[in-house]
C-alpha cells in the first residue's frame, strides 16, 4: 500500500506545510502599530521618537513661535485698552487705605462740623495716599458700603416678607445708575463752568459714593426704631454729608488755579458745588424710604 507524501520514510506522521496567509485587502499606515496583523502597539521609544520629530520639524517650530507672538501680541492690546480706559495705578491710590483711616473718616462723614483743615496734602507735586491724608477721597468706603447697603436692602426687605431676588437686583441696580448719572451730571458741569482742577471720575465717584454710609445708618435706625428714628437720622447724615461735600469739592474746585478767573465763573462753580451737595439727601431718601415700614 503506497503511503501518502505527507509521511516520513519511518513511517511517521508530519502535518502538512501551512499555506500562506492571505494578503491584507488595506495597508496599515498608521505609525503607531505594526503593519503585521495582530502586532501589539509600538514601543515607547518609538512614540518618543515620533514626538521628537514632530518638535524637530521647522514647520512645527514656526507654527508654534508664530501661536506665541500672537498670544503675545493679544495680551498686550488687551493691556493696552484697559489702560487707556482705567489707570490701574490711578485706581490702586483710592484704595490704599488703612483701618485708622477707615474708622477716622467713616467718623468725619458723620460727625464733620468740627473738622478744620479741608485741604489735600501733597509730597512733591504728588497727593498723599488716603493712608496718610484724611482729607483724600477713597473708592473702599463707597465700594464696601454699596455692598453693605445691597445686603441690608435684602434683610429689611426679608423681615417685611417682601424679599425676592428680583427685586434686591432691584435695589442693587437703581443705587448704582442713581451714581453714574450722577457723575456724569458733575462731569458735564465741570466741564461747562471750565473748572481747572484735579478733580477726576474717580474722585467724583468717590465723594458721590459716601452717601451709602448715610443710607446705612438710616435704614439700620428704621428697623431698630421705626419711622420715626429713620427720619431724624436721615435728616442728621444727610445734614452732615451736605457739608461735607461742600468743603470738599469747593476746596477742590475752588482751588488756586480758579482763582484767577472772573466772579461769574467763580459764582457758577460756587452754585455747582452747592448743587451737587443739596442734592444728595433726595437721592438718599429715594434709595432708603421704601425699605422701613
Amino acid at each position: 500500500m503506497a503511503y501518502h507524501s505527507g509521511y516520513g520514510a519511518h513511517g511517521s506522521k508530519h502535518r502538512a506545510r501551512a499555506a500562506p496567509d492571505p494578503p491584507p485587502l488595506f495597508d496599515d499606515t498608521s505609525g503607531g502599530y505594526s503593519s503585521q496583523p495582530g502586532a501589539y502597539p509600538a514601543s515607547g521609544g518609538d512614540v518618543a521618537f515620533n514626538v521628537n520629530h514632530l518638535l524637530g520639524d521647522p514647520m512645527a517650530n514656526v507654527a508654534m513661535a508664530y501661536g506665541s507672538s500672537i498670544a503675545s501680541h493679544g495680551k498686550d492690546m488687551v493691556h493696552k485698552e484697559l489702560h487707556r480706559f482705567v489707570s490701574v495705578n490711578k485706581l490702586k491710590y483710592f484704595f490704599a487705605v488703612d483701618t485708622a483711616y477707615v474708622a477716622k473718616k467713616l467718623g468725619l462723614l458723620v460727625f464733620p462740623y468740627t473738622h478744620q483743615n479741608w485741604e489735600v496734602q501733597y509730597s512733591r507735586d504728588v497727593p498723599l495716599p488716603p493712608r496718610q491724608d484724611l482729607n483724600a477721597p477713597d473708592l473702599y468706603i463707597p465700594t464696601m458700603a454699596f455692598i453693605t447697603y445691597v445686603l441690608l436692602a435684602g434683610m429689611a426687605l426679608g423681615i417685611q416678607k417682601r424679599f425676592s431676588p428680583e427685586v434686591l437686583g432691584l435695589c442693587a441696580s437703581t443705587a448704582l445708575v442713581w451714581v453714574v448719572m450722577e457723575v456724569l451730571a458733575l462731569l458735564l458741569g465741570l466741564y461747562l463752568a471750565t473748572v481747572r482742577s484735579d478733580l477726576s471720575t474717580f474722585h467724583l465717584l468717590a465723594y458721590s459714593g459716601y452717601k451709602y454710609v448715610g443710607m446705612i445708618l438710616s435704614v439700620l435706625t428704621g428697623l431698630l426704631l421705626g419711622s420715626s428714628g429713620y427720619y431724624v437720622v436721615l435728616a442728621w447724615t444727610s445734614s452732615a454729608l451736605m457739608y461735607f461735600i461742600v468743603r470738599s469739592l469747593r476746596t477742590a474746585a475752588l482751588g488756586p488755579d480758579s482763582m484767577g478767573g472772573s466772579v461769574s465763573r467763580q459764582r457758577l462753580q460756587l452754585y455747582l458745588t452747592l448743587g451737587a451737595a443739596a442734592f444728595q439727601p433726595l437721592i438718599i431718601y429715594w434709595l432708603t424710604f421704601h425699605l422701613v415700614r
